[in-house]
């Protein structure tokens, strides 16, 4: 039986698991481990949130009470980054309307994106993309938004120019570019030579290691944070692992759940900012926060995690 990842927290902490994944309780163990963005030498912390997936699923709902509490663990657990896209359906609006309720918005290190370039190749409007950034803006309400990017590498040749004017006016503070689509990533190094970003984002995961070979040496070039998508595989990893237990190795790196190694894993790549998983539950976010707290495997440790992943059946 394959066991999902609310069921394996479950049977591992039994009856202590509200106390134990408490984001305050953990967050009193240690600081969250934080790193630079290149671009500006600014310190994020290292765990954040997303909003697509299930998140996008309860964002579409009446009910966003798991949602509200989502906010509260990531605040609570010490983390500000949050990812969004209008892109993600109803995830950006209610994302906005929770975070005001809860008077946080301040707190937040807010990422959006941009996208109005046509399905299948049409160019993007730009009277378009500027009215979806001012409708980003609408959403939050706050007076500067930190981080745009072009969302899976729309239209580039218009959009980036407008986000760059967009942090001309100092109303965004900073911009990028994301893709998680393989096919595009040749298009996104070629820019990442060609264009002064201060963001890239791109899926990395244990299992998905691709990105090592060019894009991430060539951020480090370039001095461009990188913010790492799919974490988890999209849930693939999740599957893999199954009911096994978390290596005792992984004590030598404070992990003590399959969440926590695999973000370890990820965000102790020298050339990643920050790793933002969505999830809708408190207690996955809770779960995520311990992923940047304590120590982070060093190389040798990071091929160990690898080796051990890549000897799992399901590759």
């Amino acid at each position: 039986m394959k066991l999902t990842r609310r069921d394996w927290l479950a049977l591992s902490l039994g009856a202590s698991a509200t106390l134990s994944f408490d984001p305050r309780v953990l967050l009193a163990q240690g600081k969250m481990n934080t790193k630079a963005i290149p671009s500006s030498g600014e310190r994020l912390p290292v765990i954040g949130l997303g909003s697509s997936a299930t998140f996008a699923s309860v964002a579409r709902s009446e009910d966003l009470t798991a949602l509200r509490e989502v906010f509260k663990a990531l605040v609570d657990g010490g983390a500000t980054v949050f990812d969004t896209a209008p892109g993600y359906g109803a995830s950006e609006e209610a994302s906005g309307k929770i975070v005001n309720e809860l008077k946080i918005a301040d707190k937040l290190f807010w990422a959006t994106k941009l996208n109005v370039a046509g399905r299948g190749g049409g160019g993007a409007d730009p009277a378009a993309a500027r009215q979806q950034v001012e409708t980003s803006f609408a959403r939050v309400k706050k007076a500067k938004i930190d981080l745009i990017q072009v969302h899976n590498m729309g239209d580039v040749g218009v959009q980036i120019p407008i986000l760059r004017e967009f942090k001309q006016q100092g109303r965004v503070r900073y911009i990028g570019l994301t893709t998680t689509f393989e096919n595009q990533y040749a298009d996104l190094v070629a820019t990442m030579r060609k264009e002064t970003l201060d963001f890239i984002g791109v899926d990395y995961a244990i299992d998905n290691r691709h990105a090592e070979a060019t894009i991430l040496p060539l951020a480090q070039e370039r001095k461009m944070g990188v913010f790492a998508y799919a974490p988890f595989g999209r849930t693939r990893l999740f599957k893999r692992v199954g009911d096994r237990p978390v290596p005792d190795f992984a004590k030598e790196f404070d992990a003590t759940t399959w969440a926590q190694f695999f973000l370890k894993f990820v965000v102790s790549h020298p050339a990643i900012t920050a790793t933002t998983p969505a999830t809708s539950q408190a207690k996955n976010m809770a779960d995520n926060i311990g992923g940047g707290l304590g120590r982070l495997p060093d190389a040798a440790m990071r091929k160990r995690m690898a080796d051990y992943v890549d000897a799992l059946p399901g590759a």
